[in-house]
């Protein structure tokens, strides 16, 4: 079968690409739709799939509180564990070294001293750190900014790099042609320079306003070499937006605050978790996939399923249960921080333009273990199909059907379905109330008196206009970009 798509591609590479292209938007398109032509056509199957689809929904809230609970509880053992002295009981502890990369551009010079002094604070020994600012040769004062803090942490770590991306035909300006950039650089610097062993190395992909607990490194170094497979493994703690977590409006707090609460879940959920912005892998296994490609934006997802796919399958993602705090989008003014943050989501949905790419791996690459890359596959799309239809599912679908098709509606059983739904997602509301008002289990630092962080459960009235404005919206314009062969533009996510 491989062999065939195989032929396929070769011989119709343009047609082939565009029809995966306008697949995943076609889909969100047609269930967006789907209280319309679904109401004319088809109304039984239509509320049928509601109510199963509500049902879906009532088991994802339930599940999403479930793992929040279990994986949080595992954060606050691993947080009292000392990681340092569990890694220095397991042989070669001595040859470990880590590469941590920090890929900016514009960044205010205090938000990339916070990162450094973050990683200077690890418990892990610093002269086995070494960082590489990965700065874009094109920015005005990029080596200024450098030079100072090259200066300021001038022997405390192993090394500190600087590196200057230069903008290079046939690349796409952002995180991974900058980092692939640096990683090549660090290669030739440390590796090639005898400076650390490769294959007692790993690197980090460090957004410019990580700070790791510090523990993480001598955590990571702990499951490195506990590890029988870390050279085919990607390491990813909990990434959550809460360094500025009540500096920013209630808009964008809301959003983050349910971002956070998924990337905490989804650690204990071993076929959903996937490298996300900030994570670490072993560097023999960057060297092997030839780093990260430079032909694309978010570049986390692509990072795995290159691996996944150049490596046979044989390329897991496992848990750092410990969490790495970041900041939300923080503008200016108000307007502008909705829409930074309105741009970052947008971003992060352009994911969506590695479905054609993985679409067409799957078909393709042989000699693949089936049953897993099918089940990773699945619930790619299922994440990035549903992005922007599950607001207009959740919110308008059921109440459109009595407008265009009344007489359905009307019948006992049509009003009966259309019902039920709603009473299947009322316990979603409790659910999410319950996790709002035990925001010590996530460390949220206090904000203020005690009533502001009560009154944090009063601002989800927000989540129907913020769901759809900074979630729906933003993906539903990136999937559109995608089917009509528009490209997105990188833009820096602007963070006081």
């Amino acid at each position: 079968m491989t062999f065939y798509f195989q032929k396929l591609f070769a011989r119709h590479p343009g047609k082939a690409g565009r029809v995966l292209e306008i697949l995943p938007g076609c889909l969100s398109w047609l269930l967006i739709l789907s209280p319309i032509w679904g109401a004319l056509l088809i109304p039984w199957a239509l509320a049928f799939f509601y109510v199963a689809f509500d049902l879906y929904w009532l088991y994802k809230s339930f599940a999403l509180v479930i793992c929040f609970y279990i994986a949080a509880g595992k954060i606050k053992r691993a947080e009292r564990e000392d990681w340092l002295q569990k890694a220095e009981s397991l042989p070669n502890f001595s040859r470990v070294t880590h590469v941590v990369i920090i890929p900016n551009y514009k960044e205010r010079l205090e938000k990339l001293r916070a990162t450094l002094q973050a990683l200077a604070r690890q418990t892990f020994p610093r002269e086995r750190l070494f960082v590489v600012l990965a700065m874009e040769e094109r920015e005005p004062g990029a080596r200024t900014r450098a030079q100072m803090l090259l200066q300021e942490f001038h022997g405390v770590f192993g090394d500190i790099l600087a590196t200057y991306h230069p903008d290079v035909v046939g690349e796409v300006k952002g995180k991974s042609s900058n980092e692939a950039f640096a990683a090549r650089v660090a290669y030739r610097q440390l590796v090639e320079a005898k400076q650390i062993e490769l294959a007692y190395t790993t690197i980090s992909s460090v957004d410019a306003d990580s700070l790791f607990d510090r523990q993480y490194f001598a955590y990571l170094c702990y499951a490195f070499l506990a590890s029988p497979r870390r050279h085919h493994t990607i390491w990813q703690s909990a990434n959550v937006s809460f360094t500025n977590f009540w500096q920013v409006p209630a808009a964008v707090r809301v959003v983050a605050f349910l971002e956070s609460l998924w990337r905490v879940a989804v650690l204990i959920q071993p076929g959903r978790l996937l490298s996300n912005s900030t994570y670490s892998l072993s560097f023999k296994m960057l060297v092997d996939i030839d780093f990260w490609d430079v032909d694309v934006i978010p570049e986390d997802y692509r990072l795995f399923f290159k691996a996944f796919y150049r490596l046979k399958g044989q390329v897991w993602v496992e848990p750092l249960f410990l969490k790495t705090s970041m900041d939300s989008p923080c503008a200016a003014g108000y307007l502008q921080t909705i829409k930074s943050k309105y741009e970052q989501e947008r971003r992060w949905a352009w994911g969506v333009s590695d479905v054609p790419l993985v679409l067409r791996w799957w078909l393709t690459v042989p000699g693949m273990p089936f049953a897993r890359k099918t089940l990773m596959l699945y619930f790619f799309l299922l994440d990035h199909i549903l992005w922007p239809a599950n607001w207009f599912l959740l919110t308008l679908a059921a109440r459109l059907i009595p407008l265009i098709n009344p007489v359905f509606f009307h019948t006992q059983a049509g009003s009966e379905l259309l019902s039920l739904g709603g009473m299947l997602l009322t316990p979603c509301i409790p659910v999410t109330l319950l996790l709002v008002l035990d925001l010590r289990r996530l460390s949220v630092k206090p904000g203020g008196s005690k009533l502001r962080q009560l009154l944090f459960a009063i601002e989800l009235v927000l989540l129907p206009v913020t769901g759809f404005c900074l979630n729906a919206l933003p993906g539903l314009v990136a999937h559109t970009q995608l089917m009509l062969g528009k490209r997105l533009e990188y833009k820096v996510t602007e963070k006081q």
